[in-house]
């Protein structure tokens, strides 16, 4: 007789099923894989390092789709819960919480300790250790020595193609999910990982290692040094500028009015990608609190405007002229740095009237915080044009500012944070807290946009499924339940919530502007108080 106790009394059986000897073999086969790569870590001098990097992707790749093979395609189509969060792993347990440290402590040492990666530490600054054995992929591609970057840069494409494969079983009974999951499949093959390395053959002085991000989620698109590469390139560094500058302000709004923030952020965002696949199984840890919703909106753009405001002020100081190999070269550009401030308040102008005269009853108190941000960064543009310099942005040395921006947002909060705190905080924290990119998309979609996820308020249940999947932590059931549109700037339209819904209650929708913020049409008992309801009667 057993003496293990099952405290549930769910009729459902929730409890965790022991894997199968063909997912064990599985997962024995991928810690290979894995296992070299961290013998490559402490040094292990691997007597053919082509061999055993292709042994070694190749095993991680092949353990996980045997594993999702075995997992998904032994039982019919459709969502189950499978005891997820009965698992430590995704439950925030002591493996959830091994995982968070062990990636956190990589994108730690990717960000800011190289050198124990072996960057640059063999004879004549060679590389050794790990990326030492990614160095003939990288001369296979682009003819150079691998970076730590090429490595992160491979082991993320890996990770979404591997773990893409298993969101596509998962999810086999839903082909949207199946199309935008090969999407990002393809952009982060193609446009993040492969033509930035034949671009290098090409051109190797070109400055552009991801072809699909535009300002603000390349922070970095605008900065001096990056500008001058750009002209420095000729014909093709001006045209990606410009490509840069139409993309943020023409093409971007466009396909965001058509089909929402979703185009982006579930269809090409690298970040995004990485989110849907790798980190499927963590998507119901998102919060779900009141208390999360508003340091989400505050947060997210506080970014927004703080990403702005260094934008302006480095591309002014830029206008203004710099140091280049040592020689300060005058700012000499067909645009003026008055010109160029003078736009750009013109501009934020133009869209906070257009947004305050059209949009105002929509904004409710969001106006307030909206007139706020407006105005720190108008205020700004003055602080930048009487006292900036070509060395210092608002009193700071410019070089300093710039560091730290990349430090806080590029490294900490996009990468350290919002990868390795998967397990931890769910699998979008960075797009949901942090990206300025998914800020403004989320304001076009609030704004101006044809989509929104229709409901069916007659044919909910409240089983909670929607509202448990979605990873931008949105209580959808409360939508469902009063069959209200969800009209929502964190929604990122990854669809998922439809995807689980066992009634066909969600419906993700490009229509007309006409209705699309519909009022609560089904009055709950927790929208307003029962009896002093009846007692007004």
């Amino acid at each position: 007789m057993s003496n293990k106790l099952n405290h549930s009394m769910s009729l459902a059986k929730p409890d965790v099923q022991d894997i199968s000897t063909k997912q064990k073999i599985a997962l024995a086969t991928g810690l290979v894989g894995l296992l070299i790569l961290i013998l490559a870590f402490f040094n292990v001098n691997f007597p053919n390092r082509a061999v055993f990097l292709t042994l070694a992707l190749s095993l991680i790749t092949a353990g996980t789709v045997v594993y999702s093979r075995d997992a998904y395609l032994t039982k019919l189509e459709g969502i189950k819960n499978d005891g997820v969060w009965f698992k430590s792993i995704s439950s925030r347990g002591a493996m959830g919480w091994a995982l968070g440290v062990f990636l956190t402590a990589f994108y730690i040492v990717l960000y800011f300790y190289a050198e124990l990666l072996g960057a640059g530490q063999g004879a004549n600054g060679t590389n050794t250790g790990l990326i030492a054995l990614f160095d003939p992929l990288s001369n296979l591609l682009s003819g150079r020595d691998a970076s730590q970057w090429f490595v992160y840069g491979t082991l993320y494409t890996v990770a979404i193609a591997a773990f893409g494969y298993k969101f596509i079983l998962k999810y086999r009974h839903n082909k949207y999910q199946q199309i935008r999951t090969v999407s990002v499949i393809f952009f982060q093959l193609g446009f993040a990982y492969l033509i930035p390395e034949f671009m290098h053959v090409m051109n190797s002085d070109l400055p552009y290692y991801d072809l699909k991000s535009v300002w603000p989620l390349n922070y970095y698109l605008f900065q001096d040094y990056h500008l001058n590469q750009f002209l420095s390139a000729g014909n093709i560094g001006t045209t990606l500028i410009i490509f840069g500058i139409v993309s943020t302000l023409v093409i971007t709004p466009i396909l965001t009015y058509k089909y929402g923030k979703r185009w982006y952020c579930s269809w090409v965002c690298g970040c995004g990608g990485l989110a849907e696949t790798a980190g499927d199984s963590f998507r119901q840890l998102s919060s779900k609190k009141m208390s999360s919703w508003k340091l989400e909106r505050w947060l997210i753009h506080a970014v927004l405007v703080f990403s702005v405001i260094m934008t302006v002020g480095v591309v002014s100081s830029f206008l203004k002229g710099g140091w280049v190999d040592g020689v300060f070269v005058e700012g000499n550009y067909w645009l003026s740095n008055e010109a160029f401030l003078t736009s750009v308040g013109l501009f934020l102008t133009v869209i906070f009237a257009g947004v305050m005269i059209f949009k105002r009853s929509e904004l409710g108190k969001d106006a307030l915080y909206g007139a706020i941000g407006y105005a720190l960064v108008i205020l700004s543009l003055f602080v930048v044009y009487f006292t900036g310099t070509n060395e210092e942005i608002f009193f700071v040395n410019s070089g300093t500012l710039k560091s730290a921006y990349g430090f806080y947002i590029g490294s900490i909060f996009s990468g350290v944070i919002g990868t390795g705190f998967y397990p931890i905080l769910g699998n979008r924290s960075w797009c949901r807290f942090g990206c300025p990119m998914a800020a403004i998309l989320g304001f076009q979609q609030r704004m101006l946009s044809k989509f929104r996820i229709t409901t069916n308020g007659g044919q909910c249940i409240s089983c909670g499924n929607c509202s448990n999947s979605c990873e931008m932590g949105i209580d959808v059931r409360h939508y469902a339940q009063k069959g209200e549109n969800i009209v929502r700037s964190s929604c990122v339209g990854c669809g998922v919530c439809s995807a689980v819904c066992p009634r066909g209650v969600l419906k993700l929708e490009n229509d007309s502007m006409d209705g699309r913020i519909n009022p609560t049409e089904v009055l709950l008992g927790n929208d307003v108080n029962l009896m002093d309801l009846l007692n007004q009667k």
